[in-house]
């Protein structure tokens, strides 16, 4: 199990972030969240490497989860889409 704001920290330590959207989906147990992220050190990246650098990244908080769900963005990518979902926590900048 691992607490929000530690995931958060693990983020915001390992990228650089613009926008940060986190949803603990277990009902605050910790076993599930889901991200919406955008940072520049997506820019380049197509959405299966967005992925698997955000999985190398969280490896070990990762492991604590049952389920771990990401939508990651690059900094130009349509906000639009971040607006449509739920988080439980903003976080901008």
């Amino acid at each position: 199990m691992i607490n929000l704001d530690d995931l958060e920290a693990a983020i915001r330590s390992a990228l650089p972030v613009s926008h940060l959207e986190i949803e603990d989906q277990s009902n605050g147990c910790g076993e599930s969240y889901a991200i919406v992220l955008v940072s520049e050190a997506f820019e380049g990246k197509n959405t299966l490497a967005r992925h698997r650098f955000v999985n190398d990244l969280l490896k070990a908080q990762i492991a604590q989860m049952h389920a771990f769900s990401q939508v990651c963005y690059n900094h130009w990518s349509s906000i639009a889409s971040i607006r449509t979902s739920k988080p439980s926590k903003v976080e901008r900048g």
